[in-house]
Protein backbone atom coordinates (compact mmCIF):
# COMPACT_ATOMS: atom_id res chain seq x y z
CA UNK A 1 0.00 0.00 0.00
CA UNK A 2 1.56 3.05 -1.16
CA UNK A 3 -1.16 6.22 -0.54
CA UNK A 4 -3.17 6.96 1.67
CA UNK A 5 -6.26 6.15 0.35
CA UNK A 6 -4.85 2.18 -0.48
CA UNK A 7 -4.21 2.61 3.35
CA UNK A 8 -8.35 3.65 3.86
CA UNK A 9 -9.56 1.38 1.18
CA UNK A 10 -7.39 -1.68 3.05
CA UNK A 11 -8.98 -0.41 6.66
CA UNK A 12 -12.68 -0.40 5.32
CA UNK A 13 -12.58 -3.73 4.00
CA UNK A 14 -10.99 -4.71 7.55
CA UNK A 15 -13.85 -4.20 9.48
CA UNK A 16 -16.55 -4.74 6.88
CA UNK A 17 -15.33 -7.86 6.54
CA UNK A 18 -16.19 -8.71 10.44
CA UNK A 19 -19.64 -6.26 10.23
CA UNK A 20 -22.40 -8.71 11.42
CA UNK A 21 -24.85 -6.13 9.75
CA UNK A 22 -23.14 -4.54 6.60
CA UNK A 23 -26.39 -2.93 5.72
CA UNK A 24 -26.34 -0.93 8.69
CA UNK A 25 -24.34 2.47 9.17
CA UNK A 26 -22.65 0.85 12.50
CA UNK A 27 -20.37 -1.58 12.80
CA UNK A 28 -21.39 -3.52 16.16
CA UNK A 29 -17.78 -5.91 15.83
CA UNK A 30 -15.39 -2.68 15.66
CA UNK A 31 -17.38 -0.64 18.43
CA UNK A 32 -17.12 -4.10 20.57
CA UNK A 33 -13.36 -4.45 19.23
CA UNK A 34 -12.06 -1.23 20.61
CA UNK A 35 -14.55 -0.95 23.49
CA UNK A 36 -12.91 -4.44 24.65
CA UNK A 37 -9.48 -2.52 23.98
CA UNK A 38 -10.09 0.43 26.44
CA UNK A 39 -11.59 -2.41 29.39
CA UNK A 40 -7.99 -4.60 28.68
CA UNK A 41 -5.78 -1.16 29.21
CA UNK A 42 -7.64 -0.21 32.48
CA UNK A 43 -7.82 -3.72 34.17
CA UNK A 44 -5.07 -5.81 32.81
CA UNK A 45 -1.93 -3.25 32.26
CA UNK A 46 1.11 -3.99 34.10
CA UNK A 47 4.13 -2.09 32.57
CA UNK A 48 2.89 -2.93 29.00
CA UNK A 49 -0.28 -2.18 27.48
CA UNK A 50 -3.43 -4.26 28.45
CA UNK A 51 -4.04 -5.29 24.90
CA UNK A 52 -1.02 -6.79 24.78
CA UNK A 53 -0.90 -8.91 27.54
CA UNK A 54 -2.00 -12.93 27.67
CA UNK A 55 -5.48 -11.96 29.77
CA UNK A 56 -6.02 -8.89 27.40
CA UNK A 57 -5.52 -10.99 24.22
CA UNK A 58 -7.97 -13.38 25.50
CA UNK A 59 -10.26 -10.89 26.34
CA UNK A 60 -10.48 -8.74 23.27
CA UNK A 61 -10.95 -12.20 20.89
CA UNK A 62 -13.13 -13.84 23.22
CA UNK A 63 -14.49 -11.25 25.38
CA UNK A 64 -15.70 -11.77 29.08
CA UNK A 65 -15.47 -15.21 30.35
CA UNK A 66 -18.28 -17.42 31.62
CA UNK A 67 -16.25 -17.66 35.20
CA UNK A 68 -13.49 -16.54 36.37
CA UNK A 69 -11.43 -17.96 40.12
CA UNK A 70 -9.21 -15.22 40.90
CA UNK A 71 -6.39 -15.37 43.39
CA UNK A 72 -5.13 -11.87 42.98
CA UNK A 73 -2.71 -12.74 46.04
CA UNK A 74 -1.22 -16.40 45.56
CA UNK A 75 -0.96 -18.25 48.54
CA UNK A 76 -2.26 -21.33 50.44
CA UNK A 77 -3.96 -23.53 48.03
CA UNK A 78 -5.91 -27.09 47.64
CA UNK A 79 -5.13 -28.32 44.52
CA UNK A 80 -8.28 -29.68 42.83
CA UNK A 81 -7.65 -34.03 42.72
CA UNK A 82 -7.09 -33.94 39.27
CA UNK A 83 -4.08 -32.19 40.10
CA UNK A 84 -3.13 -34.10 42.60
CA UNK A 85 -4.87 -33.33 45.78
CA UNK A 86 -2.87 -31.51 49.17
CA UNK A 87 -1.79 -27.88 49.85
CA UNK A 88 0.59 -25.34 48.56
CA UNK A 89 0.92 -21.70 48.20
CA UNK A 90 0.93 -20.62 44.98
CA UNK A 91 1.83 -17.39 42.93
CA UNK A 92 -1.18 -14.79 41.74
CA UNK A 93 -3.17 -16.86 39.42
CA UNK A 94 -6.75 -16.48 37.50
CA UNK A 95 -9.08 -19.42 36.19
CA UNK A 96 -11.05 -18.37 32.92
CA UNK A 97 -13.82 -20.51 32.11
CA UNK A 98 -15.62 -20.31 28.73
CA UNK A 99 -18.57 -22.35 28.31
CA UNK A 100 -18.23 -22.59 24.33
CA UNK A 101 -15.77 -21.73 22.02
CA UNK A 102 -16.06 -21.81 18.90
CA UNK A 103 -12.60 -23.37 16.99
CA UNK A 104 -11.29 -23.74 20.01
CA UNK A 105 -9.78 -27.21 21.37
CA UNK A 106 -13.39 -29.13 22.13
CA UNK A 107 -15.35 -25.68 22.12
CA UNK A 108 -17.13 -27.25 25.27
CA UNK A 109 -16.22 -26.06 28.58
CA UNK A 110 -13.26 -24.18 28.43
CA UNK A 111 -10.47 -24.02 31.16
CA UNK A 112 -7.63 -21.32 30.72
CA UNK A 113 -4.72 -20.63 33.31
CA UNK A 114 -3.30 -17.35 33.93
CA UNK A 115 -0.09 -17.39 35.99
CA UNK A 116 1.78 -14.43 37.91
CA UNK A 117 5.39 -15.76 38.57
CA UNK A 118 6.98 -12.73 38.71
CA UNK A 119 4.46 -10.76 40.93
CA UNK A 120 4.39 -7.96 38.76
CA UNK A 121 0.68 -7.97 37.52
CA UNK A 122 1.71 -9.15 34.31
CA UNK A 123 -0.26 -12.86 33.75
CA UNK A 124 0.61 -15.60 31.48
CA UNK A 125 -1.37 -18.13 29.77
CA UNK A 126 0.19 -21.28 31.02
CA UNK A 127 -0.65 -24.97 29.33
CA UNK A 128 0.59 -26.59 32.56
CA UNK A 129 -1.83 -26.16 36.08
CA UNK A 130 1.46 -27.04 38.16
CA UNK A 131 3.14 -23.77 36.62
CA UNK A 132 1.36 -21.75 39.59
CA UNK A 133 2.66 -23.92 42.39
CA UNK A 134 5.11 -21.53 44.40
CA UNK A 135 6.06 -24.22 45.99
CA UNK A 136 7.38 -26.80 43.10
CA UNK A 137 11.32 -26.41 43.38
CA UNK A 138 11.13 -26.44 47.72
CA UNK A 139 12.00 -30.12 48.36
CA UNK A 140 9.26 -31.67 50.65
CA UNK A 141 6.94 -28.93 50.50
CA UNK A 142 3.68 -28.71 48.46
CA UNK A 143 3.33 -32.08 48.66
CA UNK A 144 0.52 -33.95 46.83
CA UNK A 145 -1.60 -36.41 48.46
CA UNK A 146 0.19 -39.68 46.37
CA UNK A 147 3.99 -37.98 47.60
CA UNK A 148 1.87 -37.45 51.47
CA UNK A 149 0.75 -41.23 51.43
CA UNK A 150 4.84 -41.79 50.14
CA UNK A 151 3.06 -43.58 46.64
CA UNK A 152 5.24 -40.96 44.51
CA UNK A 153 8.06 -39.34 45.21
CA UNK A 154 8.32 -35.31 43.98
CA UNK A 155 11.28 -35.75 41.84
CA UNK A 156 9.01 -37.54 39.76
CA UNK A 157 7.38 -34.36 38.80
CA UNK A 158 10.35 -33.77 36.90
CA UNK A 159 10.28 -36.85 34.56
CA UNK A 160 6.90 -36.87 33.06
CA UNK A 161 6.45 -36.25 29.42
CA UNK A 162 2.96 -35.28 29.54
CA UNK A 163 4.03 -31.76 29.48
CA UNK A 164 2.93 -31.03 32.91
CA UNK A 165 5.00 -31.06 36.94
CA UNK A 166 2.27 -32.29 38.37
CA UNK A 167 2.54 -34.48 41.51
CA UNK A 168 0.05 -37.36 40.30
CA UNK A 169 2.54 -40.41 40.61
CA UNK A 170 1.42 -43.13 38.19
CA UNK A 171 -2.18 -42.42 37.84
CA UNK A 172 -3.22 -41.14 34.34
CA UNK A 173 -4.55 -37.58 34.05
CA UNK A 174 -8.11 -36.97 33.44
CA UNK A 175 -9.27 -37.39 29.01
CA UNK A 176 -9.99 -33.17 29.30
CA UNK A 177 -6.17 -32.81 30.40
CA UNK A 178 -4.23 -34.82 27.36
CA UNK A 179 -1.22 -33.28 26.77
CA UNK A 180 -2.55 -33.04 22.62
CA UNK A 181 -5.58 -31.45 23.84
CA UNK A 182 -3.96 -29.03 25.89
CA UNK A 183 -1.31 -28.23 22.86
CA UNK A 184 -4.34 -27.72 20.68
CA UNK A 185 -6.46 -25.57 22.64
CA UNK A 186 -3.11 -23.50 23.24
CA UNK A 187 -3.16 -23.05 19.69
CA UNK A 188 -6.43 -22.61 18.91
CA UNK A 189 -6.62 -19.57 21.60
CA UNK A 190 -3.64 -17.94 19.76
CA UNK A 191 -4.64 -18.41 15.94
CA UNK A 192 -6.64 -15.65 13.60
CA UNK A 193 -10.78 -16.02 14.49
CA UNK A 194 -12.39 -17.12 11.34
CA UNK A 195 -13.93 -14.25 9.19
CA UNK A 196 -17.47 -14.99 9.14
CA UNK A 197 -18.80 -14.19 5.22
CA UNK A 198 -22.73 -14.72 6.30
CA UNK A 199 -24.21 -11.41 4.23
CA UNK A 200 -21.70 -12.37 1.27
CA UNK A 201 -22.64 -16.07 1.12
CA UNK A 202 -26.37 -15.30 1.26
CA UNK A 203 -25.80 -12.78 -1.27
CA UNK A 204 -23.68 -15.10 -3.90
CA UNK A 205 -25.86 -17.82 -3.04
CA UNK A 206 -28.70 -15.99 -4.30
CA UNK A 207 -27.69 -14.30 -6.90
CA UNK A 208 -29.09 -14.60 -10.39
CA UNK A 209 -28.12 -13.25 -13.84
CA UNK A 210 -30.97 -12.64 -16.25
CA UNK A 211 -29.70 -11.95 -19.43
CA UNK A 212 -33.14 -11.67 -21.31
CA UNK A 213 -33.32 -8.21 -21.61
CA UNK A 214 -30.66 -7.02 -23.72
CA UNK A 215 -28.71 -3.31 -22.01
CA UNK A 216 -25.55 -1.57 -22.63
CA UNK A 217 -24.08 0.71 -19.65
CA UNK A 218 -21.36 3.50 -19.66
CA UNK A 219 -19.94 5.54 -17.29
CA UNK A 220 -18.36 9.08 -17.49
CA UNK A 221 -16.81 11.29 -14.82
CA UNK A 222 -16.90 14.99 -14.38
CA UNK A 223 -14.94 16.40 -11.64
CA UNK A 224 -17.70 18.70 -10.00
CA UNK A 225 -15.61 19.94 -6.53
CA UNK A 226 -11.93 18.88 -4.92
CA UNK A 227 -13.64 15.86 -3.62
CA UNK A 228 -16.68 15.49 -5.66
CA UNK A 229 -17.28 13.84 -8.95
CA UNK A 230 -19.89 13.66 -10.98
CA UNK A 231 -20.52 10.26 -12.17
CA UNK A 232 -22.97 9.74 -15.06
CA UNK A 233 -24.34 6.43 -15.62
CA UNK A 234 -25.98 5.65 -19.22
CA UNK A 235 -28.43 3.08 -19.67
CA UNK A 236 -29.67 1.87 -23.39
CA UNK A 237 -32.32 -0.67 -24.38
CA UNK A 238 -33.15 -2.16 -27.96
CA UNK A 239 -37.00 -1.28 -28.20
CA UNK A 240 -37.30 -4.50 -30.41
CA UNK A 241 -36.30 -6.04 -27.14
CA UNK A 242 -38.92 -4.50 -25.29
CA UNK A 243 -42.93 -5.91 -24.81
CA UNK A 244 -45.50 -3.42 -25.89
CA UNK A 245 -49.20 -2.98 -24.46
CA UNK A 246 -51.59 -1.68 -26.73
CA UNK A 247 -54.45 0.78 -25.30
CA UNK A 248 -56.65 3.24 -27.39
CA UNK A 249 -54.10 3.27 -30.28
CA UNK A 250 -51.16 4.00 -28.19
CA UNK A 251 -48.69 0.67 -27.41
CA UNK A 252 -46.63 1.10 -24.14
CA UNK A 253 -43.59 -0.37 -22.92
CA UNK A 254 -42.15 0.18 -19.01
CA UNK A 255 -39.27 -0.37 -17.55
CA UNK A 256 -37.89 -0.60 -14.08
CA UNK A 257 -34.60 0.27 -13.44
CA UNK A 258 -33.13 -0.30 -10.08
CA UNK A 259 -29.93 0.24 -9.43
CA UNK A 260 -27.12 0.25 -6.16
CA UNK A 261 -23.98 1.77 -5.81
CA UNK A 262 -21.84 0.41 -3.70
CA UNK A 263 -17.77 0.25 -2.45
CA UNK A 264 -15.07 -2.26 -3.30
CA UNK A 265 -16.13 -3.77 0.90
CA UNK A 266 -19.53 -3.77 -0.31
CA UNK A 267 -20.79 -0.13 1.75
CA UNK A 268 -24.03 1.04 -0.02
CA UNK A 269 -22.63 4.11 -1.41
CA UNK A 270 -26.01 5.60 -3.41
CA UNK A 271 -29.46 3.72 -4.81
CA UNK A 272 -31.79 4.91 -6.97
CA UNK A 273 -35.00 3.65 -8.96
CA UNK A 274 -36.02 4.83 -12.38
CA UNK A 275 -39.47 4.02 -14.58
CA UNK A 276 -38.17 4.17 -18.35
CA UNK A 277 -41.40 4.61 -20.63
CA UNK A 278 -41.62 4.53 -24.73
CA UNK A 279 -45.19 5.53 -25.56
CA UNK A 280 -45.71 5.29 -29.52
CA UNK A 281 -48.60 5.57 -31.86
CA UNK A 282 -49.96 1.87 -32.51
CA UNK A 283 -49.54 2.36 -36.01
CA UNK A 284 -45.60 3.66 -35.88
CA UNK A 285 -44.87 0.86 -33.60
CA UNK A 286 -42.46 -1.15 -36.53
CA UNK A 287 -40.84 1.72 -37.24
CA UNK A 288 -40.36 2.52 -33.62
CA UNK A 289 -39.12 -0.27 -32.62
CA UNK A 290 -35.63 -0.28 -34.52
CA UNK A 291 -35.15 2.24 -32.68
CA UNK A 292 -33.40 2.60 -29.11
CA UNK A 293 -34.13 3.98 -25.71
CA UNK A 294 -31.54 5.64 -23.49
CA UNK A 295 -31.17 6.39 -19.84
CA UNK A 296 -28.71 8.60 -17.76
CA UNK A 297 -28.70 9.33 -13.96
CA UNK A 298 -25.95 11.59 -12.75
CA UNK A 299 -24.91 10.81 -8.97
CA UNK A 300 -21.67 12.80 -7.18
CA UNK A 301 -19.82 10.68 -5.60
CA UNK A 302 -16.02 10.86 -3.68
CA UNK A 303 -13.17 9.68 -5.48
CA UNK A 304 -12.97 5.81 -5.09
CA UNK A 305 -13.45 1.96 -6.86
CA UNK A 306 -17.01 1.34 -6.91
CA UNK A 307 -19.20 -1.36 -8.11
CA UNK A 308 -22.67 -0.70 -9.58
CA UNK A 309 -25.21 -3.38 -10.09
CA UNK A 310 -28.27 -2.71 -12.10
CA UNK A 311 -31.55 -4.71 -11.94
CA UNK A 312 -33.41 -3.78 -15.35
CA UNK A 313 -37.20 -5.32 -15.90
CA UNK A 314 -39.69 -5.01 -18.43
CA UNK A 315 -43.04 -4.93 -16.96
CA UNK A 316 -45.09 -5.85 -19.68
CA UNK A 317 -43.00 -8.90 -20.90
CA UNK A 318 -41.41 -9.81 -17.67
CA UNK A 319 -37.90 -9.89 -19.02
CA UNK A 320 -35.10 -8.99 -16.79
CA UNK A 321 -31.13 -8.25 -16.81
CA UNK A 322 -29.16 -7.84 -13.96
CA UNK A 323 -26.14 -6.16 -14.75
CA UNK A 324 -22.32 -5.12 -12.79
CA UNK A 325 -19.74 -3.14 -13.81
CA UNK A 326 -16.99 -1.38 -11.71
CA UNK A 327 -16.80 2.03 -11.52
CA UNK A 328 -13.24 3.95 -10.75
CA UNK A 329 -14.16 7.55 -10.05
CA UNK A 330 -10.94 9.49 -10.74
CA UNK A 331 -9.39 11.98 -8.44
CA UNK A 332 -8.02 15.36 -9.83
CA UNK A 333 -4.97 16.94 -8.55
CA UNK A 334 -5.33 20.68 -8.69
CA UNK A 335 -1.91 20.72 -9.33
CA UNK A 336 -1.60 18.92 -12.95
CA UNK A 337 -3.81 19.40 -15.90
CA UNK A 338 -6.51 17.04 -15.78
CA UNK A 339 -9.05 15.73 -18.39
CA UNK A 340 -12.99 14.46 -17.79
CA UNK A 341 -14.20 11.41 -19.93
CA UNK A 342 -14.01 11.90 -23.30
CA UNK A 343 -17.82 11.44 -25.03
CA UNK A 344 -18.36 11.00 -28.44
CA UNK A 345 -22.12 12.15 -28.85
CA UNK A 346 -24.76 11.70 -31.31
CA UNK A 347 -26.51 14.34 -29.88
CA UNK A 348 -24.43 17.91 -28.61
CA UNK A 349 -26.09 20.80 -28.36
CA UNK A 350 -27.02 24.34 -25.86
CA UNK A 351 -29.56 23.74 -23.69
CA UNK A 352 -32.08 26.86 -23.02
CA UNK A 353 -31.24 28.94 -19.77
CA UNK A 354 -34.15 27.47 -17.98
CA UNK A 355 -32.36 23.76 -18.12
CA UNK A 356 -28.67 24.68 -17.22
CA UNK A 357 -27.78 21.83 -14.89
CA UNK A 358 -31.37 20.45 -15.05
CA UNK A 359 -32.53 17.16 -16.87
CA UNK A 360 -30.72 13.65 -18.38
CA UNK A 361 -27.81 14.37 -20.62
CA UNK A 362 -27.25 18.35 -19.06
CA UNK A 363 -23.77 18.54 -18.24
CA UNK A 364 -23.59 22.22 -17.70
CA UNK A 365 -25.13 24.44 -20.25
CA UNK A 366 -25.04 21.86 -23.05
CA UNK A 367 -27.38 18.54 -24.06
CA UNK A 368 -24.76 15.40 -24.37
CA UNK A 369 -25.98 11.98 -25.26
CA UNK A 370 -23.39 9.75 -25.77
CA UNK A 371 -23.10 7.04 -28.64
CA UNK A 372 -23.48 3.97 -27.21
CA UNK A 373 -20.45 1.91 -28.73
CA UNK A 374 -19.20 4.96 -29.76
CA UNK A 375 -20.02 4.09 -33.65
CA UNK A 376 -20.81 6.36 -36.11
CA UNK A 377 -21.68 5.83 -40.08
CA UNK A 378 -20.20 8.40 -42.31
CA UNK A 379 -23.24 10.23 -43.01
CA UNK A 380 -24.02 10.80 -39.14
CA UNK A 381 -22.29 13.60 -37.17
CA UNK A 382 -20.34 13.19 -34.65
CA UNK A 383 -19.82 15.59 -31.23
CA UNK A 384 -16.78 15.44 -29.38
CA UNK A 385 -17.29 16.53 -25.53
CA UNK A 386 -14.71 16.92 -22.34
CA UNK A 387 -13.79 18.93 -19.58
CA UNK A 388 -10.27 20.10 -19.24
CA UNK A 389 -9.04 21.14 -15.99
CA UNK A 390 -5.64 23.37 -14.24
CA UNK A 391 -4.04 24.59 -17.55
CA UNK A 392 -1.31 27.17 -16.46
CA UNK A 393 -2.05 30.99 -17.55
CA UNK A 394 0.58 32.97 -19.20
CA UNK A 395 2.45 35.03 -17.37
CA UNK A 396 2.05 37.96 -19.37
CA UNK A 397 -1.56 38.15 -20.43
CA UNK A 398 -2.17 35.67 -17.06
CA UNK A 399 -4.67 33.64 -18.95
CA UNK A 400 -4.81 29.80 -19.47
CA UNK A 401 -3.10 29.08 -23.00
CA UNK A 402 -3.08 24.96 -24.59
CA UNK A 403 -3.52 23.60 -27.67
CA UNK A 404 -5.76 20.72 -28.17
CA UNK A 405 -4.90 18.06 -30.88
CA UNK A 406 -7.86 15.81 -32.60
CA UNK A 407 -7.58 12.59 -34.46
CA UNK A 408 -9.58 10.25 -35.81
CA UNK A 409 -9.47 7.19 -37.27
CA UNK A 410 -11.41 4.90 -39.53
CA UNK A 411 -11.51 1.68 -37.52
CA UNK A 412 -11.79 -1.16 -40.34
CA UNK A 413 -7.89 0.08 -41.71
CA UNK A 414 -6.50 2.62 -38.98
CA UNK A 415 -6.62 5.47 -41.66
CA UNK A 416 -6.62 9.04 -40.62
CA UNK A 417 -10.17 10.60 -41.40
CA UNK A 418 -9.88 13.69 -39.53
CA UNK A 419 -7.19 15.67 -38.08
CA UNK A 420 -7.17 19.38 -36.60
CA UNK A 421 -6.62 21.33 -33.82
CA UNK A 422 -7.75 24.39 -31.49
CA UNK A 423 -6.15 26.94 -29.07
CA UNK A 424 -7.82 26.83 -25.74
CA UNK A 425 -8.50 30.34 -25.77
CA UNK A 426 -11.30 29.81 -28.67
CA UNK A 427 -12.90 27.17 -26.16
CA UNK A 428 -15.79 27.86 -23.25
CA UNK A 429 -14.02 28.99 -19.94
CA UNK A 430 -15.84 28.32 -16.82
CA UNK A 431 -14.49 30.24 -13.92
CA UNK A 432 -11.55 29.03 -11.90
CA UNK A 433 -12.48 26.44 -8.93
Amino acid sequence: MQTDEEREQFIEQFWMRRDPTPDTQENEYKEEHYRRIAYANERFASGIPGWKTDRGMIYITFGPADEIESHPSGGTYERPYEEGGGTTSTYPFEKWRYRYLQGVGNQQDIQIEFVDKTMTGEYRMTMDPSEKDALLMVPGAGLTMMEQMGMASKNDRFSRTDGTRLGTGTQPLPARMNQFDRLQQYADLQKAPKIKFKDLEAQVNSRIMFNLLPMQARADFFPATSTTVLTNITLRFGRKDLQFKQEQGMSKAVVNIYARITTQTRRVANVFEEVVTVDVPTELLQQASQGMSIFQKSIPLPPGMYRLNVVAKDIVGGNMNNYEMALNVPRMEDDKLFASSLILADVLEDVPTRSIGTGQFVIGTSKVRPRMGDSFKRAEKMGIYMKLYNFEPEEKSNKASGTIAYEIVRTADNSKVIEFSEEITALEALPPR
